[in-house]
């Protein structure tokens, strides 16, 4: 069984969110909400998307600060480095050391 690209679900969620609210929004749906819950509802979108801006930066956060360095991987291409140099040389390139 295939599994659903992201983007399709994420699709599919807004887009039931945008169906109820706008029901709601454009009393399609009777409801017993009083004045108070109808302006809460009619600011619910941006009080998601804030919402998601401050998960998104605290994942994003979370990331930096967990974000290893990569020692080996680092030495590996600084020998990979002077391997080219010297590959390089032998072809009549010359380099300027900094």
């Amino acid at each position: 069984m295939s599994a659903i690209p992201k983007l399709f679900q994420w699709l599919f969620g807004v887009g039931s969110f945008l169906v109820v609210w706008l029901s709601l929004v454009l009393n399609y749906v009777e409801t017993d909400f009083s004045k108070s819950y109808e302006d809460v509802i009619l600011l619910l979108p941006l009080y998601l998307l804030i919402a998601f801006a401050c998960v998104s930066i605290a994942i994003i956060g979370y990331r930096v600060a967990i974000f290893n360095d990569c020692v080996e991987a680092s030495e590996e291409l600084q020998q990979q480095i002077e391997e080219a140099k010297e590959d390089l040389k032998k072809k009549g390139f010359k380099f300027v050391e900094s």
